[in-house]
């Protein structure tokens, strides 16, 4: 079959006070860009779980015999550690969607994406994938984060498909680039 051009899904702009910054991070991104604060939520969210299940082994003891409870705390680690991990990313992607305050984010984003356009680089990485599979992986993560809680859904596809006008990376690399060459000469 050939990769034949279909129309171009448009992202949905959010009604919201802060800027978007990408509509369909990468996994990779959100995770770079988490704040200290995020890692400290997940972590608190992830430790509630096995605390409380030892403050109720001795609030109200369940005799469970040997080896019982440990097998208890070990499902409890498990499911509070994912817990504790959408917890943490959940609040670092919708910075991404502008839905929280998100200056630091932004001023990360505009610096990473100016070096990259500096260096000749694609902005959001290379794909082995054809044009419209990776308009499938765009549509079909694009603001998942939203709705992470329910179905953790990420995106670990590169693509060009962000819902934002790339345009401000280059105008703000060839500012940079004719106040180094101003400054030099």
């Amino acid at each position: 079959m050939t990769d034949v051009e279909r129309p171009y899904v448009p992202a949905r702009q959010l009604n919201s006070p802060w800027p978007l910054i990408d509509s369909d991070p990468h996994f990779k991104r959100v995770i770079k860009y988490a704040r200290t604060s995020d890692y400290l939520d997940g972590g608190i969210s992830a430790a509630c779980g096995p605390g409380l299940m030892l403050l109720w082994e001795k609030i109200a003891p369940s005799y469970v015999g040997r080896g019982g409870f440990a097998s208890i705390m070990r499902l409890t680690g498990a499911i509070s550690i994912t817990g504790g991990f959408i917890i943490f990313y959940s609040r670092s992607i919708i910075r991404f969607y502008g839905l929280r305050e998100n200056k630091r984010e932004v001023d990360m984003d505009m610096r990473e994406m100016v070096d990259k356009v500096k260096k000749g680089q694609s902005l959001y990485g290379k794909s082995s994938l054809s044009t419209y599979m990776q308009g499938v992986a765009s549509r079909n993560s694009r603001y998942s984060g939203v709705f992470l809680h329910v179905l953790p859904w990420f995106n670990f596809v590169n693509h060009q498909q962000h819902g934002v006008d790339t345009a401000k990376y280059y105008q703000q690399a060839e500012r940079e680039l004719e106040a180094e060459r101003s400054g030099s000469a």
